[in-house]
């Protein structure tokens, strides 16, 4: 790893495993997800002035109103995600800066992430590719349509609040799949949800508030 992925100061690996060390305690428990995060140099996927904040447990601003989440958001949505057992084939709307799509990458076979901004997907795939991160495919595109040519997925990770959780993307998950997702109007109570889909239907998780940037149809 160069000195620029390695990260010193306030960007090292120690300050890393810091942080890993805070997520336990804050209730992450999957140890996969906790190693992926402290090898993970959340710092690079942001501006370098911004870089000294990258391991604290805080949202930060990627440009084009759009944020990097919180670490803790990363690790709790990601261990939802793989609660009920290894993933093969996983959606992920809003690829935004690329960290959580780095951390996913890390812990499931593939993932088919979704960008409607542009510029912030051609930045997400130069650090995914100078992290040698490569069993991802990128859309750019609307996540609201999911990514039906690669359907059914056993995962889809939701990272921006819809008012209510699309129907499109619920036809998109496999029997026995998980979907994470924030839900709730911008500005109002926004609660992260887990959906399972069963032989019989879905069954809807209410887990704990949160607060996303707001779900956007279309592309810029």
């Amino acid at each position: 790893m160069t000195p620029h992925l390695q990260g010193i100061g306030m960007t090292s690996l120690r300050t890393r495993e810091r942080m890993m060390n805070r997520l336990a305690e804050q209730g992450i428990t999957n140890q996969k997800v906790l190693e992926v995060m402290r090898d993970t140099p959340r710092h690079i996927f942001m501006d370098e002035a911004l870089s000294s904040r990258a391991y604290e447990d805080t949202a930060l601003p990627i440009g084009y109103n759009q944020t990097i989440s919180q670490p803790y958001i990363v690790a709790k949505m990601t261990e939802l995600l793989l609660a009920s057992g290894s993933l093969s084939k996983v959606l992920e709307i809003g690829t935004g800066c690329g960290y959580q799509t780095a951390v996913l990458a890390q812990v499931v076979d593939h993932v088919y992430s979704i960008e409607r901004i542009l510029p912030l997907q051609k930045k997400a795939k130069d650090y995914l590719w100078d992290l040698k991160i490569k069993n991802i495919s990128y859309l750019y595109g609307d996540g609201s349509l999911g990514w039906p040519e690669y359907a059914p997925f056993d995962g889809i990770l939701v990272t921006a609040a819809p008012p209510e959780i699309p129907e499109i993307l619920l036809q998109q998950m496999a029997v026995n799949g998980v979907m994470v997702i924030p839900v709730g109007k911008n500005g109002d109570k926004q609660t992260l949800q887990r959906v399972t889909r069963t032989e019989m239907g879905y069954k809807v998780e209410e887990l704990e508030p949160v607060t996303f940037v707001p779900f956007l149809a279309g592309k810029e």
